[in-house]
């Protein structure tokens, strides 16, 4: 696969965008709650500002990435990105922190460009049968930047401050900008057909989806895996100050280890990508995280949690995969993006949602309720997934006859 220039060149820039990501999270998460003194509401906003975008902003990414040219869109949202970074070093130079809220926000919003132009360039130009081994191998890199990027992040912030994890941050965006230059010249020309302007190819993107079975199976599944995890996303933190005693800090190797165990799963779905459909992989994942995320909220002991915490994360790969592979194999090449961007935002909007009253529900009831909420949310989003097999049985079926 990495033969293929277009693989080989996003895989290469991503190593770059991804540590840059990871320095900046968790550097602004150690800086808002060493000042704010660990409030559940503020470090609930991190994880709006960085997440809220793509509720608001996929869709409407989506579809200029139909358009645009992807090469140039890539690089335009890394440089961007890069700039924005030290603009907003400036501003927290001179005390203000909240302005690393505005980064965070501004940085998702550019994803949402970038993000569907890759997709669309590895539907152009991977044949179909590499694609989901393709998704397995960014998987594992997200995986692997779930290991080193909190010890990265951490190192950073607590050895040279804010500031210097703001540099660094820029420095890396800059340099997947860089990176994405590489690529081939792009074939495609920007197409925006004069008989059609931006709200008619919206509202023909969703018309899409709903006409699709799969395509409308995987947004409802979406609305439930999307609220699951936004209720547990911000709280991940107070899993380790209460549930484990420990110091914040202790956070990163939990996040280690279960970046670790992701890693390991994602060569496993990339050995066995062929073999497994995609379907199957996807309710694999979600039916593990819900035993899983039961198990993390309850546990008090800190080698049950780093076991629970290794089999979420080797099998968390799954649902990716067969995310990416299921939208790739059921979306014609011109309409990459804007399902893309039709399905993200309602996976990411549940989410924004389950993080914005996450840490009301913990303080009005406790940890423990909130993790079981999201551990029905996931096991429906499973079930939801039964008249995919019921199709493919089916499919099957005729195929045999």
């Amino acid at each position: 696969m990495l033969n293929n220039p277009y693989v080989r060149t996003i895989v290469l820039s991503r190593v770059l965008l991804n540590l840059g990501i990871w320095v900046r999270n968790f550097a602004i998460l150690l800086y808002v709650t060493d000042l704010t003194d660990n409030h559940p509401m503020y470090v609930s906003l991190i994880s709006v500002a960085e997440f809220a975008p793509i509720f608001l902003f996929a869709f409407i990414g989506g579809t200029f990435a139909d358009r645009w040219r992807p090469k140039r869109t890539m690089v335009s949202s890394d440089a961007l990105s890069a700039i924005s970074v030290f603009l907003v070093l400036i501003t927290v130079h001179n005390g203000s922190w909240q302005a690393l809220l505005v980064l965070t926000f501004f940085s998702a919003v550019l994803s949402q460009f970038s993000q569907p132009s890759a997709m669309k360039l590895f539907k152009q130009h991977v044949p179909a049968e590499q694609l989901q081994s393709v998704m397995a191998m960014f998987q594992s890199m997200v995986a692997f930047f779930t290991v080193i990027g909190p010890i990265a992040g951490a190192f950073v912030y607590q050895t040279f401050g804010i500031e210097v994890s703001l540099v660094a941050t820029g420095a890396l965006f800059l340099g997947s900008g860089l990176i994405l230059t590489l690529l081939p010249r792009d074939m495609q020309k920007e197409t925006q057909s004069k008989q059609q302007n931006l709200k008619q190819e919206l509202i023909e993107g969703l018309r899409y989806v709903w006409n699709n079975h799969t395509l409308r199976t995987l947004a409802a599944t979406f609305a439930a895996a999307g609220l699951a995890a936004g209720l547990i996303q911000p709280l991940a933190i107070f899993v380790t100050i209460e549930n484990l005693g420990r110091d914040k800090s202790f956070l990163q190797w939990l996040l280690t280890v279960n970046g670790a165990a992701m890693l390991v799963g994602g060569g496993f779905v990339m050995a066995f990508a062929k073999k497994i459909p995609p379907q199957t992989l996807l309710a694999l994942g979600l039916s593990v995280s819900a035993v899983g995320t039961l198990g993390i909220g309850w546990s008090t002991s800190v080698i049950f949690t780093m076991l629970l915490l290794v089999i979420n994360g080797f099998f968390y790969p799954t649902i990716h995969i067969g995310i990416n592979t299921l939208i790739l194999n059921n979306t014609e090449g011109p309409y990459i993006g804007r399902v893309g961007g039709a399905l993200t935002p309602i996976y990411m909007g549940m989410m924004v949602l389950g993080m914005s009253i996450g840490g009301l529900l913990k303080d009005q009831l406790s940890l423990f309720v909130v993790y079981a909420a999201s551990t029905l949310l996931f096991l429906t989003g499973s079930a939801l997934l039964l008249p995919l097999f019921k199709k493919r049985k089916s499919t099957a079926g005729v195929l045999e006859q």
